[in-house]
């Protein structure tokens, strides 16, 4: 495994330690925490949309949908694309589960 980075989601507070090699939403998920929604895990539903407030990352492939390069510029992206290459502070999406496509037992999780 690659270098630890710290992960906070400054909404909830929460913080979790994420691996290079691991997007932030796997590295979330894996200790437990539901502090970004979670949806498809495949850059595709937008569900997991954050901004990155502070820090060096790199993003994989993704929706340009649901972060078009206007707001990738803004630091908006794909939490299940997002690697962090630095510790990160992030902003969970505000918009309502109710607005993305989520299966209903997914829709539980992240209803917090």
């Amino acid at each position: 495994m690659g270098r630890q980075h710290q992960v906070t989601e400054v909404s909830s507070g929460q913080h979790f330690n994420c691996d290079e090699a691991l997007p932030v939403l796997t590295a979330m998920e894996q200790q437990g925490l539901f502090c970004v929604s979670v949806g498809c895990r495949g850059g595709g539903c937008g569900l997991c949309k954050v901004r990155v407030l502070a820090g060096d990352y790199e993003c994989g492939r993704m929706s340009c949908k649901h972060v078009p390069t206007a707001a990738r510029e803004q630091g908006y992206a794909l939490a299940c694309r997002l690697f962090a290459r630095s510790d990160l502070c992030i902003e969970r999406d505000q918009k309502p589960c109710s607005e993305n496509t989520v299966d209903p037992q997914q829709r539980q999780k992240v209803s917090l």
